[in-house]
């Protein structure tokens, strides 16, 4: 049996994300806006749940991850905007339609959450991983975030 292709891309995060963030907060803010609430509770709430999305925006944008490879090897390395490169390791996956959501290990960074789109990537890649992915052992990493 022949061993798996190197893959590489480029990544930046996809703006799909905070656009569908900013939506369900609207729609949570118009929830707590017709509910019988108290209107110093509805005020508190409607402030708490655009914190919480602003918060997970900033942190979803400030990536400081610009490229990522999966080895032949199996050995993952995420290319830093610093021009450094960090080794990483598969903690999880999911796929999603046409979207691949990845959970990153790196030693140096902590956890690092991909999420290759069709906004952010090229469906070749995402088809490229999506197989790869699929050949992943049940120790290697769980399929599920």
């Amino acid at each position: 049996m022949t061993s798996a292709p190197a893959i590489g891309f480029e990544y930046r995060p996809s703006r799909w994300l905070p656009r569908l963030l900013w939506a369900v907060a609207l729609l949570a803010v118009l929830a707590i806006a017709l509910s019988g609430l108290h209107a110093a509770l509805k005020a508190l709430l409607a402030v708490l749940t655009v914190a919480a999305v602003f918060r997970a925006v900033r942190r979803w944008s400030s990536s400081p991850v610009t490229a990522a490879g999966w080895s032949a090897e199996g050995g993952w390395s995420l290319r830093l905007a610093d021009h450094s490169d960090a080794p990483a390791s598969l903690a999880s996956f999911r796929v999603l339609g046409a979207c691949i959501l990845m959970r990153l290990r790196a030693p140096a960074l902590g956890e690092q959450v991909l999420l290759l789109a069709p906004d952010n990537s090229d469906a070749d890649i995402r088809r490229r991983l999506c197989m790869r992915l699929a050949t992943v052992q049940a120790g290697e990493a769980v399929p599920r975030i």
